[in-house]
């Protein structure tokens, strides 16, 4: 009888523990998506602003 509760609390802490380490994980996922979000933005803002500067300094010298 003893052996059975051992493993029902065995059971309980590895759900737990599961639990934990899923949840964990899952705030790595979203904080690196929030991170790299974060990246993609400023970069495309970078190339957006370069590609303007680069047609305005073309375009006087083209006419």
């Amino acid at each position: 009888m003893s052996q059975v509760t051992s493993m029902r609390k065995r059971h309980r802490f590895n759900g737990r523990m599961i639990r934990i380490i899923l949840l964990i994980s899952l705030m790595f996922f979203f904080g690196r998506f929030i991170y790299s979000s974060i990246g993609a933005w400023h970069h495309h803002q970078d190339k957006k602003e370069s590609q303007s500067t680069t047609l305005t300094v073309e375009a006087p010298s083209q006419t």
